[in-house]
Parts: C-alpha cells; structure tokens; sequence
C-alpha cells in the first residue's frame, strides 16, 4: 500500500493533517483505507457530506460569536469571512433590492 508521507508513525497522514487527535491511528488507517477502496460516487457523496459539514461548523461558529444575527445575516457572514467583505457587501445590496 502506497501511503502519503508520514511524520509519525502510526499515522499515514503528514502532522499538518492529524490536527483532531481524537481517533485511534488504527482506525485512521482503517477509515483511509476505505476511503481509497471506495468508488467514484461513494467519495462524491463523502466528500459533499464532510463540505456541508464544514459549512455548518463554521455558521454554528458564527452563531455563537454573534448570537444576535438573523440566519440571513449568518450566511452573509460567512461569505465575508470567507470569500470576502466586498462579496457579503454585494449580496446584501443585492438582498435589499429584491435579487438574489
């Protein structure tokens, strides 16, 4: 089996990228593997699960730090933290005048 550059050496992942140290390199390993052994559309599906993940992480963040945000505002929020001020700016204007 040909595994990416390892810094440790239970782990076939580069330190960079164990950064949640709550799985066992065991079972790491055992999840890559099926990972890899998965076909074409079963890593599609993971891969958009773990991206809606992520967003919902990062506006569940955005919750707490500004509890008082409407869920429109959490979502102009997040395209500001992440794809610029100039964008969130954009739709909001957008927003007020009817467009999505």
């Amino acid at each position: 089996m040909n595994s990416p550059r390892s810094d440790h050496p239970k782990s076939p992942l580069p330190e960079r990228a164990r950064t949640v140290r709550d799985t066992h390199p065991e079972a790491e390993r055992v999840q890559i593997e099926l990972f890899r052994r998965a076909g074409p559309e079963k890593r599609l599906a993971l891969a958009l699960s773990l991206s809606a993940s992520a967003v919902e992480m990062a506006r569940n963040a955005i919750r707490r730090l500004h509890p008082g945000l409407s869920e429109e505002e959490v979502k102009l929020k997040f395209v500001e933290v992440h794809y610029g001020k100039e964008l969130a700016d954009r739709m909001r204007a957008a927003l007020k005048r009817g467009r999505p």
